[in-house]
């Protein structure tokens, strides 16, 4: 089982706490993955920048998704050829699955001016404003900052002004995902989409075409997709929400502890770690 097995996991209330963002709790059975030869794939509305920088703590080799599903990263030479579709980018083969950042900014800024009042975006707010937001540092505020294809907002309207605002989004083309802090703009693409994507590549290209046995951890609204697409779905219990609704009910796991915690809980039911 081993062999075929993909782990795709959020990052924020999933991997890292939901407060102090450290991964302490989980960091055993990271171990114990890596001995086994099992990917670990960052699944994150993260940006490059912070995600790049989440993998060198970590020691993680592995390609990895951004900005909800906006783009995959794939380290050259990690597969023994560039996948169909993808850019080379500095160290990356890059598969991109939406439009960049600064559309959604003009459709904002067109289409949206009624509902400003009720929202403030990441670009129109300094690091410090970021860091109070997340509870981050000034330095990985900054990094926050660096998006490609997203912009998050913090509502502070209704839920029937949410509602109104997102129908409208909607309606022009956007994506808007509910993160476990913000509401994300986007194009087409979601966690799922991108992970779907990535896990025919190893199929096709390390594990003989063999079906993959993906697992997917997370905690959020934004997870949706991805929990939906993989083969196990793992709810991770939030300090701050209930679990989220999921169609399926077939190889779902829900978490007893929270975060890492719960992170390493489950992963070590599932592959016995």
């Amino acid at each position: 089982m081993h062999k075929k097995t993909l782990i795709f996991t959020d990052l924020d209330g999933t991997l890292l706490d939901h407060y102090t963002y450290q991964t302490t709790e989980a960091e055993d059975t990271i171990k114990k993955l890596k001995q086994h030869d099992i990917a670990i794939i960052p699944n994150s509305s993260k940006t490059l920048p912070e995600i790049l920088l989440i993998r060198k703590q970590l020691d993680l080799n592995s390609p990895f998704i951004i900005e909800n599903g906006a783009a995959v990263y794939i380290p050259v030479n990690y597969f023994k050829k560039q996948p169909e579709e993808t850019q080379l980018q500095g160290d990356y083969w890059v598969k991109s699955f939406c439009q960049d950042k600064d559309h959604w900014l003009s459709v904002l800024a067109t289409n949206a001016m009624s509902f400003k009042p009720w929202f403030t975006g990441f670009s129109e707010m300094d690091e410090q404003q970021v860091a109070r937001l997340t509870g981050l540092n000034i330095d990985n505020a900054s990094l926050a900052k660096q998006r490609q294809y997203s912009e998050p907002l913090d509502w502070f309207g209704s839920k029937q002004q949410q509602t109104e605002f997102i129908s409208l989004m909607q309606s022009l083309g956007a994506n808007v995902l509910e993160g476990g802090r913000f509401l994300h703009i986007s194009g087409a693409c979601d966690k799922g989409q991108a992970q779907q994507w990535l896990t025919a590549v190893y199929e096709d290209q390390l594990i003989d075409n063999e079906p993959a046995i993906s697992i997917a951890l997370g905690d959020g609204k934004n997870d949706i997709a991805m929990l939906e697409q993989a083969t196990i779905a793992v709810q991770i219990r939030s300090p701050v929400h209930e679990f989220t609704h999921l169609k399926r009910t077939n190889n779902v796991y829900q978490s007893q502890q929270y975060g890492p915690a719960g992170w390493a809980e489950c992963l070590n039911e599932i592959l016995s770690l």
